[in-house]
């Protein structure tokens, strides 16, 4: 279809064939469901106005941009949404001309169109080229999304933000007067009447100024848009985010002014889906599911990790009033939702905003709480500097309680968990430590919370690998724990989840191994290592970790120190490249980590 030439009729039978595919897959595959239905018509009429080839569409997150994929060509190809080899959930450049950045994090958006923005000046391309971005309400919780307004609003480059108001609006509509005035905010006779009338008042001195400035602002109170046009950002909205007609109206004028302008856009949530409408965080990112009932097509009979997480945390708040949390969007993903509802003035969802979340839990931590900040591995990326300087530089009691550490799967490369040990070991002060199953995760747990410094553990996504591990002794700082001692020369050196994998490696052998759950990477159990290296020289290192930095390293620097030279030491970490997406077991298969891979990379080492 040409939706440049399509009629509108035509394009509201096109929004309704791609809800029907991306619900069709997503209940077969997963992936992000509610979102992507609702801003089906923002995207149809993204494309029907800009041109993608040459016109940087950039999506925040990019979660939501199904709709996306299949109108550039990749509707044959969708079936393979998320699946190893398959189309990635999110934007890839790699995978298509028509996607502009690689996205998975959230509020990135609008720097980036900033920086489009800089070089399209630069080339001298303002009258063929501009960014296009969409934007959810959610994304504009992180302070990143300002910084990039800041200066866009002070040099005022053409782009055109879409603002999808799905959830959280940042205003509440006044009605027709305020879709009335929105409209007319957006025509070109008031664009020509604002411009003259700044110019003319500037001639006649500051009461001019002044009293045109007082009349804008009553204008302007009584729509939404006061604190984008207060930073030098257009606004116009709201508007009804699935009428086309007015869609493409808006955004054609939006176009036209050739300055920064905030389109903001009213959607549902799940549009097309009875059953998702107006859902939030339920349907926001989903596994497969029976379509007509809802239900999810299977469950895990085992616990996850994140219901044990929640139910140790739920424990030791009910001892101890001083335990608090907090996490950044995710309260259902990460487990917090029951503390919140439990304790809802001692735990706290803050938003997309992980480097507050940090740097306000370290100020808790100074006034005698015990603060769990509670993040994925791959969002404490963004809270960096503040674990360092907030955090860890004054020695503050933080627990950082990393989930979906390891292979995520099908969420691919911006999700996997794979570097908190690395960036975490550097930091002075931190202590690192995992559990290997659910009565040492609630040990950890305990721990954790009686530890006066900062302290991280992490825990995967899913479950533990389920294996017959002997019973898990009480957490003491530093110390690990001797899981089986034989005789030969091989020692597996497991961590976290990496523990159950030494394990299920060890069945496919034909020769017994020594077996120990390091617990603590740093502090390391230099006692323990010092023992195995007189009894074994081979030792192999398991986690689901980044090797460069992570748990192998750990153990080559302790060797190094004590000038052990006849211990060899292998890790079965992940190499230095980002990691595809796919179902976990076909990833870590291909990346060859699974247990009879393993047991047949430590034959042919030890033969």
């Amino acid at each position: 279809m040409n939706i440049k030439q399509s009629s509108i009729e035509e394009l509201e039978t096109l929004c309704t064939d791609i809800r029907e595919e991306i619900l069709r897959v997503v209940s077969k595959n997963g992936g992000h469901l509610s979102s992507t239905l609702g801003a089906t018509e923002l995207i149809v009429a993204m494309h029907r106005v800009f041109d993608s080839k040459k016109d940087p569409f950039i999506f925040d997150v990019s979660h939501q941009s199904y709709a996306h994929k299949l109108i550039t060509g990749r509707w044959r190809e969708f079936d393979t949404l998320r699946e190893f080899g398959g189309l990635c959930g999110y934007t890839k450049p790699s995978e298509s001309e028509h996607d502009y950045f690689v996205a998975g994090h959230s509020s990135t958006s609008i720097s980036l169109g900033v920086g489009a923005a800089k070089a399209i000046a630069l080339k001298g391309e303002q009258d063929s080229r501009v960014p296009v971005i969409m934007i959810g309400d959610g994304a504009m919780t992180a302070g990143m999304v300002y910084e990039a307004l800041n200066e866009l609003g002070d040099r005022k480059y053409p782009m055109v933000i879409i603002l999808n108001d799905n959830e959280m609006s940042i205003s509440k509509p006044i009605g027709a007067v305020s879709r009335m005035l929105s409209s007319a905010m957006a025509s070109p006779f008031y664009q020509n009447f604002k411009r003259h009338t700044e110019n003319f008042v500037d001639n006649f001195g500051e009461g001019a100024r002044y009293i045109a400035k007082r009349m804008e602002e009553s204008l302007k109170l009584i729509t939404p848009g006061i604190l984008f046009e207060e930073m030098g950002v257009d606004y116009i909205g709201p508007v009804d985010g699935h009428n086309l007609t007015s869609l493409i109206e808006i955004l054609q004028k939006a176009k036209e002014l050739k300055k920064p302008v905030i389109v903001h856009a009213q959607t549902i949530k799940g549009k097309g889906y009875e059953i998702a409408e107006g859902q939030e965080e339920k349907w926001h990112g989903v596994g497969p599911f029976d379509i007509d009932s809802g239900n999810a097509a299977k469950k895990s009979s085992a616990k996850s990790t994140t219901q044990i997480y929640s139910e140790a945390l739920m424990h030791l708040a009910k001892q101890n009033e001083k335990i608090v949390g907090a996490t950044a969007a995710m309260p259902t993903g990460t487990g917090l939702d029951e503390l919140m509802k439990a304790f809802p003035e001692r735990f706290w969802d803050v938003a997309i905003a992980e480097q507050h979340a940090v740097t306000s839990m370290a100020a808790l931590a100074k006034e005698g709480f015990k603060p769990f900040c509670t993040i994925y591995s791959t969002f404490l990326q963004r809270g960096y500097d503040q674990v360092i300087h907030d955090t860890c530089l004054m020695n503050l009691p933080v627990v950082f309680a990393l989930d979906r550490a390891g292979i995520v799967g099908e969420d691919g490369e911006t999700h996997q968990g794979v570097f908190d040990i690395s960036f975490l070991r550097a930091i002075p002060n931190m202590t690192l430590f995992a559990p290997r199953d659910e009565k040492s995760f609630h040990q950890a747990m305990a721990f954790a919370s009686e530890y006066p410094y900062p302290c991280s553990l992490r825990y995967p996504r899913g479950s533990f690998i389920q294996t017959d591990l002997p019973d898990s002794l009480p957490f003491e700082l530093s110390k690990s724990q001797l899981l089986r001692s034989e005789s030969g020369d091989v020692l597996f050196i497991g961590y976290g989840n990496g523990v159950g994998r030494a394990y299920e490696t060890s069945k496919h052998l034909d020769f017994e191994v020594s077996i120990l759950d390091l617990r603590f990477v740093k502090p390391l159990d230099e006692e323990m290592l010092l023992e195995m290296s007189k009894k074994h020289k081979k030792w192999f290192v398991f986690s689901d970790s980044a090797k460069m930095g992570g748990v192998g390293s750990a153990i080559l620097e302790f060797l190094a120190k004590e000038k052990i030279l006849d211990v060899e030491v292998v890790s079965f970490e992940y190499e230095d490249k980002f990691i595809t997406h796919g179902s976990t077991k076909q990833v870590e298969e291909s990346l060859g980590l699974l247990p009879e891979q393993l047991a047949k990379k430590v034959t042919e080492s030890v033969r």
